[in-house]
């Protein structure tokens, strides 16, 4: 502002005055020509620095990128490995256990045979058993019987007198009389 009023100033002292320039296209061109050179003076220095900071900053932030990027790429071939093995593991688990259900099938039906076997054991000695009760108690039966029907028999043919005859041959025949 200061360096308007200075232009107006200076070209009011060559006309014989002072006074201020209205001509805003002079005025204008002027201001611009001497803000562009105090910029280009002024600003080449900061403009060059700040261009040079920021350049720098650019260049850290890709290195710092690359590096991150870098060990990344570390961490995940890391972490691939660590997957690989540990699929090798769960598939080592998955074989073992398909293993150790084929050996426990394979007891288990053996034991289921073995508990058949001894089931049918045990009912061929439960059928003999029962059989062997049956024979003994339809032997009893039988006597049972057999002697009932003998005595019916005997109390039919033999009236009192033929019984003391009987009676009588027994006790001698025995020792007695």
């Amino acid at each position: 502002m200061s360096t308007i009023l200075l232009l107006a100033a200076t070209e009011a002292v060559e006309e014989g005055g002072f006074g201020l320039n209205l001509d805003i296209f002079e005025t204008n061109l002027i201001n611009l020509a001497i803000l562009v050179g105090l910029l280009v003076y002024f600003g080449r220095k900061v403009l060059g620095q700040i261009l040079s900071e920021r350049r720098a900053k650019i260049a850290q932030a890709i290195q710092e990128a690359e590096d991150r990027q870098k060990k990344a790429a570390a961490l995940l071939a890391e972490q691939q490995k660590k997957l690989a093995q540990a699929q090798a593991t769960a598939e080592r688990i998955r074989k073992e256990a398909e293993q150790r259900a084929k050996d426990a099938q394979a007891a288990i039906a053996s034991q289921t045979e073995k508990d058949i076997q001894r089931l049918k054991e045990i009912a061929a000695q439960d059928l003999t058993s029962e059989q062997e009760r049956v024979i003994a108690e339809l032997r009893q039966r039988i006597a049972a019987l057999a002697i009932e029907r003998a005595e019916s028999q005997l109390k039919a043919q033999l009236d009192e007198s033929a019984q003391q005859t009987l009676i009588e041959r027994s006790i001698a025949q025995l020792g007695g009389r």
